[in-house]
């Protein structure tokens, strides 16, 4: 495999060392808000004590940081069309330095603007990366690039709960974690502010007309299938795993903490594996959505192991496979960059996440309230995780369903068109 610098007239502009420096360290931008946004999940007991909230408060509480995600992800994509990675990704990642600080300076008022501010600033993370590998690799590898994006953040979600959770019942204090957080983000910023390159298209029309690009990106059918299938995907892990897996593996499966801490972290180390993986399968084959369809089956066959036959199967092994064919997600990108115009891969990724973050900020709360109700207001039991999963499998058949009305837009179902 070999990827290759794109010379066309956007790139001309820009050295491939300038593009290549700052997808880097967007991709550390990224690993980080990832670091952020799974880290609760170990630390669930302390926030629930210091914040006076039960679990399912806490849940709601960290649920903030995915309501203003999708909302930001619109304004994130659209400011990086139009003013470049120098400007945008500087300020994502400051915002995020503040809301981590916020977290832990006062009580829940500031702990909620601080995971807000988070959950804004990340937006510029992910869809800033996508910025950057769409105008600096060709696009006969774009599937691949945005599988090791996607892996970057995936690989700080694994972080965020392994190496976190040592942390923080050890050497530091979880608030600690979070200042020391914010510090290393706002390093990231200046760094970023120094090395992305800057948008040197003439700017023109007014600020309003910068989101007029979205009305051609909401036309196209095939972009809310690619929105509704990713996000039918993505729920199980960033709500199912990353908020309550831990929970789940100590209360439902009766695990300890630390091993409790390595079930969970499980699936967002397959996510790190599948997402590249699944990726280049896609670029090498020169189609989509047999890879989509493969990974969303081994999510469905996997999760059962995981939830309902983890005395018969290794619960570790399956989470590392649902994490793996969770990583097909990330074909749904993909799918969704190329049919839309090249100028708008900021757009096009800021209302990918849009639909899939904005599913994630609905059903999070929902997925608590049942999960408490089937548990009757007890300690969760196996049984109320049992009843209350049966929501993960059936978004992920749900996703399954809608693959088949895709459209293929891999090279090779484009040359057997053209021919």
């Amino acid at each position: 495999m070999a990827f290759y610098f794109d010379s066309g007239t956007n790139a001309r502009s820009e050295s491939k060392t300038a593009l290549v420096a700052a997808w880097l360290l967007c991709l550390v931008f990224y690993f980080l808000t990832y670091v952020l946004r799974s880290a609760p999940g170990v630390m669930i007991p302390e926030l629930s004590t210091a914040f006076g909230l039960t679990p399912l408060g806490v849940s709601s509480l960290l649920g903030l940081y995915y309501y203003a995600l999708a909302v930001f992800s619109v304004i994130a994509g659209a400011s990086l069309d139009r003013y470049g990675a120098k400007v945008s990704l500087p300020l994502g990642a400051f915002i995020v330095a503040v809301g981590s600080a916020l977290f832990v300076v006062g009580g829940i008022g500031f702990a909620g603007t601080g995971r807000l501010l988070q959950g804004a600033g990340a937006a510029f993370a992910f869809i800033g990366a996508v910025y950057l590998a769409a105008r600096g690799f060709s696009a006969r590898w774009l599937a691949t690039v945005i599988g090791i994006t996607q892996a970057a953040g995936l690989l700080g979600g694994f972080a965020g709960q392994f190496a976190v959770s040592p942390l923080v019942q050890g050497p530091m204090t979880w608030q600690a974690f979070w200042l020391y957080a914010g510090l290393l983000i706002g390093i990231v910023a200046l760094l970023l502010l120094i090395m992305a390159p800057g948008n040197h298209a003439a700017l023109h029309g007014s600020l309003r007309s910068m989101f007029a690009s979205y009305k051609l990106i909401l036309s196209n059918p095939q972009f809310y299938l690619c929105g509704f299938i990713a996000g039918l995907m993505f729920m199980p892990t960033t709500i199912g795993d990353m908020i309550w897996g831990v929970i789940f593996a100590r209360q439902g499966l009766g695990e300890d903490a630390a091993e409790a801490v390595a079930l969970s972290s499980s699936v967002p180390l397959g996510w790190a594996i599948g997402a590249p993986l699944l990726g280049y399968a896609a670029d090498r084959w020169g189609r989509r959505k047999p890879i989509l369809a493969g990974g969303i089956v081994l999510m469905l066959v996997s999760g059962t192991g995981v939830v309902y036959l983890h005395q018969y199967l290794s619960p570790h092994i399956s989470g590392l496979l649902f994490g793996i064919g969770s990583g097909a997600a990330m074909i749904a990108y993909t799918i969704a960059k190329e049919g839309n115009p090249d100028h708008l891969k900021g757009s096009t990724a800021g209302a990918m996440n849009l639909v899939v973050f904005g599913l994630t900020a609905i059903i999070g709360p929902v997925f608590g309230l049942v999960l408490q109700g089937f548990s009757g207001d007890q300690r969760l039991s196996l049984q109320a995780f049992h009843q209350a999963d049966l929501i993960w499998a059936g978004a992920i058949i749900l996703s399954l369903i809608l693959t088949f009305f895709l459209r293929e837009t891999g090279a090779a179902a484009n040359a057997a068109r053209s021919s």
